[in-house]
């Protein structure tokens, strides 16, 4: 009788997804919460065949020279900047995310971040809980309108979609977007968004919102310099990845009154945290929760889960990143 293959879940995880796992693998979890350090990471997943892994787990060169056996990572995101794809590929471990089922909660959450920047939500809860609240005026934390302004939406794949949608239908805003390729004509017209050049979208737009994946090439892409292009008063959201904005620049550019607010859900350094974010007034910050509800995480937790068991009976993935690697 051949033996389970051997997965790795080094961070707690539905339990019913375990129950799951476990009538197919050998599964060595975390359920308890303990801290994991990378030397303790790298020697247990030297010891198994997958892992179920999430943002936080870096998949790099440095662990694939310890884990010869590793054959797959299933990523519990959409996003994979936390792996090295051409590392994963020349080593013949297959990398997968999980799409598609995390959609429009992020897009709904995209959107609570840009209602509560333009109208000051944070800082207005904060300044009623230190009493500071005596009498109305009729400038009292005034913030801006979203309805009938314009939005900029920086990477027009599902997510930003969906957000273009909510936007131009359910707030009457413009939307201009920005993308590597130009959208069909029926996509455009579906989500009431307009492609532009992204000094255009800079400078057009009320509010911007981040909804691209990382790479190298986009590292820092919005710098003291984009910055500078935008509105007077603007406000920028970023629920993409940290390392897509210069955060020295934003926290200067907010400094010197050009931006009016920004909201962001994602960090450079993730969990760690640039200090000067944290001494700012009109943002809102939160722990990358974009596409936390229990029903879409559990949805992901799933698909993460169908990686893996496909991927051990049948050599397939449902959402394979370097699909090469089935071929070997």
């Amino acid at each position: 009788m051949n033996a389970k293959p051997k997965i790795y879940i080094p961070r707690p995880n539905f339990p019913q997804v375990i129950e799951r796992l476990q009538s197919h693998f050998e599964v060595v979890h975390n359920q308890a919460d303990q801290e994991v350090l990378r030397e303790q990471f790298l020697a247990q997943a030297s010891l198994v065949d997958g892992l179920l892994t999430t943002g936080s787990d870096v998949i790099n060169g440095e662990l694939l020279k310890v884990c010869p056996g590793l054959k797959i990572c299933a990523n519990m995101a959409v996003g994979f900047n936390n792996f090295d794809l051409d590392a994963m590929t020349r080593a013949g471990v297959l990398a997968t995310n999980t799409p598609d089922v995390l959609t429009e909660t992020t897009a709904d959450f995209g959107f609570a971040l840009l209602m509560a920047c333009s109208r000051r939500l944070v800082e207005s809860e904060h300044f009623l809980r230190d009493q500071q609240w005596k009498q109305w005026r009729f400038d009292l934390l005034a913030g801006q309108d979203v309805h009938g302004t314009t939005l900029g939406i920086i990477g027009m794949g599902r997510i930003g979609q969906a957000i273009a949608k909510r936007a131009s239908k359910g707030f009457d805003m413009k939307v201009l977007y920005h993308n590597r390729s130009q959208l069909p004509a029926s996509t455009e017209n579906d989500c009431g968004a307009r492609w532009v050049e992204l000094a255009e979208l800079l400078a057009q737009s009320d509010h911007v919102m981040l909804a691209l994946p990382y790479s190298r090439e986009a590292h820092h892409m919005i710098g003291a310099r984009e910055l500078a292009m935008m509105k007077p008063g603007g406000h920028l959201i970023n629920i993409a990845r940290g390392g897509l904005i210069d955060e020295e620049a934003l926290v200067d550019a907010l400094a010197s009154g050009h931006l009016g607010g920004f909201a962001l859900d994602v960090f450079e350094g993730e969990p760690k945290i640039n200090p000067r974010l944290l001494t700012q007034k009109k943002v809102v910050l939160t722990p990358h929760i974009a596409s936390s509800t229990l029903q879409t995480r559990l949805k992901m937790s799933n698909l993460a889960a169908d990686n893996l068991i496909s991927f051990f009976a049948h050599r397939k993935a449902i959402t394979p990143l370097n699909p090469q690697v089935l071929e070997f």
